[in-house]
């Protein structure tokens, strides 16, 4: 199974400490290289402006300075020049964003987790700084309030008071180096989209398969796992807990194949999973086996949902076999007769119309034949697992049946068999989310978003050839998408450069003659 990418983001409070706490080499053991977009003196001005505003607005709480992304990487990454990386990475940021960053690129103490930190602006350097100058003296009290008169600002020994201060004529007042903070980094969409972005990035990078990630999608109808550190004391209780997580998702996407909607799945998810676990911890607090127990009881719920459509499907097959056996083929298809389709083909038009465009098929579309192939294998293991399901319930029943001092052989033999149907059944469902890996997708559920919607298109296609067909009385020429489509496209224009070619040397040589 695909690991996930994993990005955090939080708020930096002191921007300037932070920075030096990540970039300083007294501060970090293993250390790589620092990347800059801008000065530092930037970031000064940065926290100034922003406490400014802060106080302004007299809002209570921690003034948010800066943001800060840790982006884990993959441990294959050492391969690379840690400068070039870190400035590909922090590049990146800056051209989606257009705003100044700072990063560093670091390993933690035991050199098992590969990172970089990343602090970037809310705000952008204006084009012209605002300046302005007072026209007249101007006083400021103890809160930093404007007021009219020195008055108001004196003392009962008529002295200013403490904390407050006078701006001369001719003096600034005021100096704004930034924009408003951008809200799109307070939204809740932003960390999504920049998961997916450095998860695209990483991908590109990762010379092995196996080391892609994938990010996780919240509110799916799958269970995220948990990774696991060296040295964690609980590693074999998230090793069992990530084994469950995975039987749920193998269950998931038997649910999908068998052709079950997914906010039914959400359904057995929320109500069998979210819920009960919620709930006992309100009541009884944290416990290892708890989450274990109850997704037990959530896959044992699905996999009914599952016997209960792939019956029904079973029995709608047979159905229409009889169906079609009853059925002559010869009346399911009106036959015009030859005489009646010459007279169609000699009938001439009343009106000349134009020829109409033959009709373009979609990228998705025209992927429908390769991925309805895999869709059929996928449904065949789905089917082949749920005949071995039965047979193993089969075998547990018989087992349970068996009772006796003498039976013990007999009880051992089925045992036996048990496991090792269930070792198949694990296996044949492991394979099931490698099949669409093959061939690029992630998870069975994005590649049944994506054949169902290359189904319907491809069905579209289909109609508005058959018309095209029937009203121009041509055969559609071959459209290819992708590399296949570029290079036809490339050969053509050489064709037809070359064939140009030829004519004007024919024409030059023509008047030549003359």
């Amino acid at each position: 199974m695909a690991r996930n990418s994993f990005i955090q983001l939080t708020k930096l409070s002191n921007v300037k400490g932070r920075i030096t706490y990540i970039s300083s080499h007294a501060k970090q053991e293993n250390l790589y290289t620092v990347y800059e977009t801008t000065e530092r003196k930037f970031w000064r001005e940065l926290a100034k402006c922003n406490q400014e505003e802060f106080a302004k607005s007299g809002t209570e709480g921690k003034c948010i300075e800066a943001r800060e992304l840790i982006i884990a990487l993959p441990e294959s990454f050492v391969e690379y020049p840690p400068d070039r990386l870190l400035k590909l990475f922090t590049e990146h940021f800056k051209q989606n964003y257009e705003t100044e960053c700072i990063a560093a690129l670091h390993h933690n103490k035991r050199k098992t987790n590969y990172h970089i930190h990343l602090i970037f602006a809310e705000r952008k350097l204006l084009d012209e700084p605002i300046i302005k100058i007072a026209s007249r003296n101007m006083f400021y009290d103890e809160n930093g309030k404007h007021v009219r008169t020195k008055k108001e600002i004196l003392g009962e020994d008529g002295e200013i008071r403490e904390g407050c201060h006078i701006i001369k004529k001719g003096e600034i007042y005021e100096k704004k180096l930034f924009t408003v903070k951008d809200e799109r980094f307070k939204s809740n969409s932003f960390l999504d989209e920049v998961k997916c972005s450095y998860t695209d990035l990483i991908n590109l990078y990762v010379k092995a398969e196996k080391q892609k990630l994938q990010v996780f999608q919240r509110g799916s109808v799958y269970l995220a796992t948990k990774k696991i550190g060296k040295h964690n004391p609980k590693a074999l209780e998230i090793e069992a807990d990530n084994r469950k997580r995975q039987e749920w998702n193998r269950a998931v996407d038997m649910a999908l194949i068998s052709g079950i909607p997914e906010p039914q799945i959400m359904e057995v998810k929320q109500k069998r999973i979210s819920e009960p676990i919620k709930s006992a911890i309100s009541r009884k607090g944290s416990k290892p086996n708890l989450f274990a127990k109850v997704v037990t009881m959530a896959i044992e719920a699905l996999e009914l949902m599952i016997e209960t459509v792939l019956v029904k499907k079973y029995k709608e097959s047979l159905e229409q076999k009889e169906q079609l056996q009853k059925t002559d083929a010869s009346d399911m298809e009106t036959v015009i007769p030859e005489t009646e389709r010459k007279e169609v083909k000699n009938k001439e038009p009343e009106e000349s119309r134009s020829e109409p465009k033959q009709p373009e098929m979609t990228r998705l579309a025209s992927k429908y034949p390769k991925l309805y192939k895999i869709y059929n294998e996928l449904e065949q293991q789905n089917n082949t697992i749920y005949k071995k399901e039965k047979q193993r319930s089969d075998k547990k029943k018989e087992l349970s049946e068996i009772k006796g001092w003498f039976k013990g052989r007999k009880k051992k033999e089925l045992q036996e068999e048990i496991d090792d149907l269930t070792s198949q059944i694990r296996n044949m469902k492991d394979y099931l989310p490698k099949s669409v890996q093959k061939v690029g997708y992630r998870s069975v559920q994005e590649f049944l978003k994506d054949f169902k919607t290359a189904k319907s298109e491809y069905s579209q296609y289909q109609k508005a050839i058959a018309q095209w067909k029937q009203e121009t009385g041509k055969e559609p020429e071959p459209q290819l998408h992708g590399v296949r489509a570029k290079l036809a496209a490339n050969r053509k224009k050489i064709e037809q450069e070359q064939k140009n070619t030829q004519r004007a040397r024919s024409q030059s040589k023509d008047r030549g003659a003359r």
